[in-house]
């Protein structure tokens, strides 16, 4: 996950790379220029999207629908990274949604907070700034990621857009890897393909570790690993093999070189085209074969 080690590679990396990227001139929550920084998915298809309240078991869940506007198509959950839902991650849906996907992006912080946690243009790591994410992403737990798993394949289920016929996918960006694979295991005869893009806390020694939820599990997976958090435990990568192996589970788990933690959302200090582009089109063979 996203914590003060990940700013501290992120200054690294910037000093190594130079100026801060147009990307990151943009603002990490500015919407301003975000929708140019993506390319259209090849043969894109007109879409529709709207803000949508979704009741769960604790309230009301304050999400982004996007789906192309004519036919039926597999759902798509996407769990942000831990600053939440924002103008980058709108953009990614509409991009997927292009791609003939109805996608639902949420707010993972609905039970205390409207999305956007942070407002528009300030700097997350500013400590205040920093706090007030962290604090919102330690009340959720493995308890109320699956509550929430199953309150949104059921509203996935209801929307026009979805072929229930088809299995539905889920991606997750930082702390959002954690609730894909929670996810596949709270809906296994749903969850039919999951991603994670450097997910934090995939494999660890706790009881409550999202690898243990495995052999409960019937999705196809894509691991993309971050270069530095492969450092940081290079054995979690092998722990994942070994636990889909055991479940025969296909599982892809990559470790992107050159990749840092938070290369892939395009307001990123960190945004690392030639690698996001690669995970996106990796992403899209997944869903493409195991949401067929």
């Amino acid at each position: 996950m996203c914590d003060e080690s990940s700013f501290a590679d992120e200054n690294v990396w910037q000093e190594k790379h130079g100026t801060v990227s147009r990307r990151g001139l943009a603002g990490l929550f500015g919407a301003a220029g975000i929708a140019t920084l993506l390319p259209s998915a090849a043969c894109a298809m007109t879409v529709t999207g709207k803000d949508v309240l979704i009741k769960t078991p604790d309230g009301l869940a304050d999400c982004h629908f996007i789906a192309p506007a004519t036919g039926k198509h597999p759902g798509v959950i996407i769990w942000p990274d831990i600053f939440g839902l924002r103008p980058a991650f709108r953009q990614m849906a509409r991009r997927l949604a292009e791609a003939g996907y109805a996608v639902l992006v949420i707010n993972p912080y609905y039970r205390a907070v409207k999305a956007p946690v942070l407002s528009e243009g300030v700097d997350p790591r500013a400590p205040e700034n920093w706090e007030k994410v962290r604090a919102q992403a330690m009340k959720l737990t493995p308890a109320t990621n699956a509550s929430d798993a199953k309150a949104f394949v059921a509203f996935l289920d209801k929307q026009k857009p979805v072929d229930r016929k088809r299995k539905i996918g889920t991606m997750g960006y930082c702390m959002g890897g954690p609730m894909v694979m929670r996810t596949a295991a709270a809906v296994p005869a749903r969850i039919g393909a999951a991603a994670s893009f450097h997910g934090g806390g995939l494999a660890t020694d706790k009881p409550d570790s999202p690898h243990l939820l495995i052999p409960q599990m019937k999705a196809s997976f894509l691991i993309a690993v971050a270069e530095n958090d492969d450092q940081k435990g290079p054995q979690e990568k092998e722990t994942l093999r070994t636990a889909f192996a055991a479940a025969a589970l296909p599982a892809e788990i990559e470790v992107y070189a050159g990749a840092m933690h938070g290369w892939c959302p395009p307001d990123s200090r960190v945004y690392n085209d030639a690698q996001a582009e690669r995970a996106w089109a990796r992403l899209l063979v997944l869903f493409g074969t195991a949401l067929a």
